[in-house]
Order: C-alpha cells, then structure tokens, then sequence
C-alpha cells in the first residue's frame, strides 16, 4: 500500500495522518521531532501506555485531560499519588478509566524519579537507544526491543517493545516519516541539528 497521499495543500505526508486533522496537526508539528524535555518524554511514554488496544486518535483527543489528570506529567508529583488518587482518577470520564494502566503511570512515575537520580535527565537514558531509520513498515527495532528489556527490568509497566517503539517515533529517537513526506526532510534538518542530552558522569 501506497505510504503517502496528497494533502489538501499539495503536500505528500504519510498516509496515516488522512485520518483526521487532528492527525495532520500532530504530523507536521511533533511526530519525529527530537524531543529531550523529561515531562514530554514521560506524557509520551504514558500515553502509549494507554493507548494499548485503543487508537492513537482517541489518546490525542483526549491528551488535555490526561494532563490536567496526572499533574502535567510532572513526574515527581505523580509519583506521591496514593489509593486515593486512583480513585479518583477511575471517576474521571476525560481519560481512559483503565485502573492497570493508572497503577502503571504512578509506579512508572517513581521509577522515572529513580533513574534521574541514576543518569541526570530521563532524556540522557532514553537517547542512548537511538534508532535508525529503515525502509518499510516495522511496529518494532533491535532499540525498541533492548529499551523495552531495560525498563521492564528496571520495574516499568506497559512498557513492551510494540509501546516502545511508537514512543521512539514520536519523539525523534528515529525518523519513520517516509522519504517521500515533506515533513522527513524538516525532520531529518531538526535531527542534524540535534546534540543527544549527556548524562550523570559516571
């Protein structure tokens, strides 16, 4: 199947974002961009989390909510979440009421807390496993699958490989636009331009 259609405006993009337009939005303005901010890192990684069985489309449509929920992803907040903020947050009808997937957020949130502790920023961890892009469709990468083994070790939840990788993308740890999308060219600009964040001196 072809991998990229015509836009309204005359643009090639990938096909995946003619869904909608909030789709095209996100596109042009966030999926693949390099990213080193440790809320975005954390929102992102959360939100994929929660996206398991759903689609991307209903977690966009929904991701004001899940800020205003979970504290603006600050981590540290998160992390001092009890019994009660559970309950709370399985009320709360503007985000996906999954109570495994809330646990998830708050246990990830103290396991975020340790591993800035250990390397200095979560953008220092997660940029060492950078990725390179490869022709085709692919739903993991060797990165994704070693990414996913180490915070699984470390005691993160929904963190699989499949998870892993859709957060790689989105935040420029690998650039999947196709080449034919106008937005490969300003992305592949943004990921030339970028320095990888350096972590805690060993």
């Amino acid at each position: 199947m072809e991998r990229i259609f015509l836009a309204p405006d005359g643009r090639a993009r990938c096909r995946w974002c003619a869904a909608t337009p909030d789709y095209m939005a996100y596109h042009d303005g966030e999926w693949g961009f390099p990213v080193t901010d440790d809320r975005r890192l954390f929102e992102k990684i959360c939100l994929e989390g929660f996206q398991s069985g759903l689609s991307w489309r209903t977690i966009l449509a929904k991701r004001e909510n899940f800020r205003a929920a979970f504290a603006g992803f600050d981590f540290d907040r998160i992390a001092r979440f009890t019994e009660q903020d559970v309950a709370r947050l399985l009320q709360d009808a503007g985000i996906v009421r999954h109570r495994g997937k809330i646990e998830a957020v708050i246990n990830n949130a103290q396991r975020a807390c340790e591993l800035v502790a250990e390397t200095g920023t979560l953008a220092a961890y997660f940029w060492r496993f950078e990725a390179q892009s490869v022709p085709g469709i692919r739903a993991t990468a060797p990165e994704s699958v070693a990414l996913s083994k180490d915070l699984k070790k470390r005691g993160w939840k929904f963190v699989g490989p499949t998870t892993v990788y859709a957060f790689m993308q989105a935040m420029g740890l690998v650039n999947d636009h196709d080449p034919g999308c106008v937005t490969h060219v300003e992305v592949a600009r943004a990921r030339a331009a970028f320095r990888p964040p350096g972590g805690v001196a060993a």
